[in-house]
This record gives structure tokens, C-alpha cells and sequence, in this order.
């Protein structure tokens, strides 16, 4: 096992940085910013696209795959869209390499084989798949178009962080193409209600839905909802965004459809997404001092069952009576891992599932065989029991349940107790700084108060509630009218 992880209250930073090392999810690599991720935080990120893509599909949205290069006169289209990422794209100017006679061995851009057309290597796919509905879509008969990728993005980072922010990332971002504004609406808020309902009911992690403020939207967005989520520290992970787009990136690309009487219209658009940002939020949501907790429904390993032993004969033993159970915890869903390397300790192994977080830990030896019984540790919350053989297959399923709805309760009570009404300014000033958390206060909408406040406090507005009090004020900066408190907090 890796080193003590750093308590989280000490240094909140690296004790992040530590869980990864520890669980082994992920490496920064050899290409700036831009990271490996490691078998076993693979195969979480798995289970997290796994139940999403079902559940995309269940809303009967279609997976695609559209290029990487992006042409820099699509990019430009959407004049707005292009501003926003412009600083972070990575472009391709050659498509050669060749021999430097100066120095053997080496290889040198070729000159003769620049490109005609730049390429942006995509930071997100709009242009792309716009350029490509201009195809598709002719007539109302063509629509709705419901598509989503799977894919990989750049965007040239400066300050990286493992999950969090990567110079490149997986993501899936859906783009769909709608006959009428409320069609591209109700899209819109549909798909950010598959992510909370992923959010809440998978990850086990309370999240706020809102809209984004203007100066927060996506590029190019009429409007951007999202979901905010808070971390053990206070500070805010948006966690996914879905997007109106209006009909901007169809009058970019001159994407027209006839309607049933045949007059020619703009379609209107959505695109929404979610990435390995997701693997960040679950670490930092649930871990604790002693590595991660996972919640059960995205847990690669439910069980992993440790036989304490001397010798083959005594494995043999275990392994007869535990081989049932083991089927038998198959058959119920549970991916259960049997360890029987003897080249590790069971301090050892328990000390290495407790850091990967599998949520039940099952401890037996011979002792325990004449007693009939076997040691039953649960992740969540470090209890341990022994239970009968005869009943630990039930038990052990009943205990995903009580531990997925016990991991998102300390969530849930976390993020409640550290939301609060504010009206002073000053006393926003102090707390912010002191207390990191949700602070809902009034603003007068105006993007200057926005700015004036991140650059006193470093808070900014996650969202405007959209189950929030419809409760009018008096903004806590300029004293000017407000129709709904806002959320502030310091952010991922």
C-alpha cells in the first residue's frame, strides 16, 4: 500500500491528490496536463457511462462519432462559441514529420507539408455536428434529431488537477436538433434532469439545479442549465451542464427545415454533457481519511472476500464454503472479488480494499468455519459484525441499499448545513472566506455586480435556483431590486 494519506482537514488539496494515488485511479503522464487512467478508475468511469448511456437511451437518444480535427473556418461559424474556447485549443498546422540532417535520429516538422486549413482539435463538437445536420435535415420529417458521442476533448489547460481539470478528457456531450423552440427547451431540461436523478440516485451526491448566469453560460447558449453539487470542503463542482442553444448554430451553419406547409425555418438546438469531472466529485464527495467510499451502484468491486488461512489445506476448506456464497452473491448483481494471494497479509488486503472503497469487506478463517460464522466490515461506516454463513447472503445484499442511502443522507445533511441565507455584504465578505459553503443572497442581475463580487471574494454564482424561493429583494452589494436569492460559493 502507498504511503498515509494526508488528513483531508490538514490539507485539503493533497489529500485528494492522495486517494488517487492510493486507489490507484489515475497518474499525470508524460504529456502535460494531461493524465492516465489507471484499471481500476477505468472500470468506475465505466460503470458511470455504462448506466448513463442506458439511461440516454431510454430517453431515445442514439450514440454517434464525429471527428477529432475540427476545420478553423467551421470553428469559426459561431462567432460567440468560437471567442469562448479560443484560448484553449490545441490546432494542427502539419501533417509530416521527417529526418533533421543536422541531427540523425531526430525528427523535425516538415515545412513542405503544412496544411492548407488549420484544424482545431475539438474542445467541444458543435461545429462539427452542425456542418454535419446541414445534410441530414431537410424536412420536419428529419426531426427531432436525438444523437450522442462518446469521445474525447482537448482544451489547453494552464492550471491542471487530476479529474478536475486536464488539458484532455473523456466526456460524452449530446447534440440534438428540434422543430420548435419548446421542443429544444423541454430537451434541454429533460437531460439535465437525467443528470441529477444520476447524480443523486448513482453517485449518491445531492446536487442544486439551476440556470447559469449570462456571463457563466456556455458559448454560444440562449441558456445553460446545470447541476451543482458541494463538496466536504464547501467549495462547489459543477458536475454537468445541458444547453439551449437557440438557433444560433443552425443560422451559423444555415441549417433549415420545411415545415408541414412548407415555409423554411431555422432549427433549434440543444447540447448537454457530463466527463471524467464526474470521477472527481465522487472522490471528493464521500472519501475519507483512510481512502474512498464508493457507493454501491457504481462500485467495480461490491465484496471483496478475504480468507484468513495457513497452508493449502485450510484455503481448500474456506474455499468450499465460501464458493456457494459467492454464486450466490453473483446471482443477486454483486461482483464479488475471492483473494486468496498468499503473497499479502489480510492487514494488508483489508488496508487495500478500505483505500479502493469496495463497500463490503468479508473476513473468514478457520475459526470462523467451526463457528459458522464470517466478519462482515462495511466501507461507509468502519462498523464490523460477524454474522452467520447461513444468512450472509441476504445480509450482505441488504446492506448495499442501507449503505448507497447512507452515503448520500451525509451528503445531503453536509450540503444543508452549509447553505445559508445571507443580506449583508460584508458579512458575505467574512463568511465566504471562513466558512466555505452555498450562500444564497440577492443580486440585481447585472453582470458588473457579478464581477465586482469574484473579484473581492472569489465567489461566484453557481446558479439561479430552479426549485429556489421566489422570494423578491434587495441586492446584498448595490441595494438594488432582486426577484430571487442566487447561489455564491468558491468553485472546482
Amino acid at each position: 500500500m502507498a504511503e498515509k494519506i494526508t488528513s483531508r482537514q490538514e490539507d485539503y488539496s493533497k489529500w485528494y491528490l492522495d486517494i488517487i494515488k492510493t486507489a490507484d485511479l489515475a497518474e499525470n503522464s508524460d504529456v502535460r496536463g494531461c493524465m492516465v487512467i489507471k484499471p481500476y478508475g477505468f472500470a468506475i468511469w465505466e460503470n458511470i457511462k455504462a448506466e448513463l448511456d442506458r439511461q440516454f437511451k431510454e430517453t431515445g437518444h442514439q450514440n454517434a462519432y464525429f471527428p477529432l480535427f475540427v476545420p478553423k473556418k467551421l470553428f469559426e461559424a459561431e462567432e460567440k462559441n468560437a471567442e469562448g474556447f479560443a484560448k484553449e485549443c490545441a490546432v494542427v498546422t502539419h501533417y509530416r514529420l521527417k529526418s533533421d540532417q543536422d541531427n540523425p535520429g531526430k525528427l523535425i516538422v516538415d515545412p513542405e507539408a503544412k496544411l492548407e486549413e488549420e484544424l482545431i482539435v475539438r474542445p467541444t463538437s458543435e461545429a462539427i455536428i452542425w456542418n454535419t445536420y446541414k445534410k441530414w435535415i431537410q424536412s420536419y420529417r428529419d426531426l427531432p434529431i436525438l444523437i450522442n458521442q462518446w469521445a474525447n476533448v482537448v482544451r489547453w489547460e494552464m492550471r491542471t488537477r487530476l479529474f478536475l481539470r486536464t488539458a484532455e478528457f473523456l466526456w460524452q456531450e449530446g447534440h440534438t436538433a428540434h422543430a420548435t423552440k419548446q421542443e429544444a427547451v423541454a430537451e434541454s431540461e429533460q437531460m439535465l434532469e437525467v443528470y441529477a436523478q444520476f447524480a443523486e440516485n448513482f453517485m449518491a451526491m445531492p446536487v442544486v439545479r439551476g440556470i447559469k448566469s449570462e456571463s457563466e453560460r456556455f458559448a454560444g447558449a440562449e441558456e445553460t442549465y446545470t447541476i451543482e453539487a458541494m463538496m466536504q470542503d464547501g467549495k462547489a463542482l459543477q458536475s454537468g451542464t445541458s444547453h439551449f442553444l437557440g438557433q444560433n448554430f443552425a443560422k451559423a451553419f444555415d441549417v433549415k427545415f420545411s415545415d408541414k406547409e412548407g415555409k423554411q425555418d431555422h432549427v433549434w438546438a440543444t447540447s448537454w454533457g457530463v466527463s471524467t469531472r464526474l470521477m472527481g466529485a465522487l472522490i471528493m464527495s464521500h472519501s475519507d481519511d483512510l481512502g474512498l467510499v464508493l457507493p454501491p451502484k457504481l462500485a467495480p468491486i461490491h465484496v471483496a472476500i478475504v480468507p484468513i488461512f495457513k497452508g493449502e489445506e485450510q484455503l481448500t476448506l474456506i474455499q468450499e464454503k465460501i464458493n456457494p456464497i459467492i454464486k450466490s452473491l453473483r446471482v443477486a448483481g454483486l461482483n464479488v472479488k475471492f483473494d486468496d494471494d498468499d503473497q499479502k497479509r489480510p492487514g494488508w488486503k483489508f488496508a487495500e480494499y478500505e483505500a479502493k472503497g469496495v463497500p463490503v469487506r468479508l473476513a473468514v478463517g478457520a475459526r470462523d468455519l467451526e463457528k459458522n460464522q464470517i466478519e462482515v466490515a462495511r466501507r461507509d461506516t468502519q462498523e464490523k459484525e460477524s454474522i452467520s454463513l447461513d444468512n450472509v447472503v441476504e445480509h450482505v445484499v441488504d446492506l448495499m441499499e442501507k449503505i448507497q442511502n447512507n452515503i448520500y443522507a451525509k451528503a445531503q445533511q453536509r450540503m444543508e448545513a452549509q447553505t445559508q441565507k445571507i443580506d449583508s455584504y460584508d458579512e458575505f465578505k467574512t463568511k465566504i472566506e471562513n466558512e466555505p459553503g452555498f450562500y444564497l443572497a440577492h443580486w440585481d442581475g447585472t453582470v458588473e455586480t457579478e464581477e465586482l463580487i469574484q473579484k473581492e471574494t472569489k465567489a461566484t454564482i453557481r446558479c439561479i435556483p430552479l426549485n429556489g424561493e421566489k422570494e423578491e429583494g434587495i441586492c446584498m452589494v448595490t441595494g438594488k431590486p432582486s426577484k430571487q436569492r442566487v447561489i455564491f460559493a468558491k468553485a472546482y
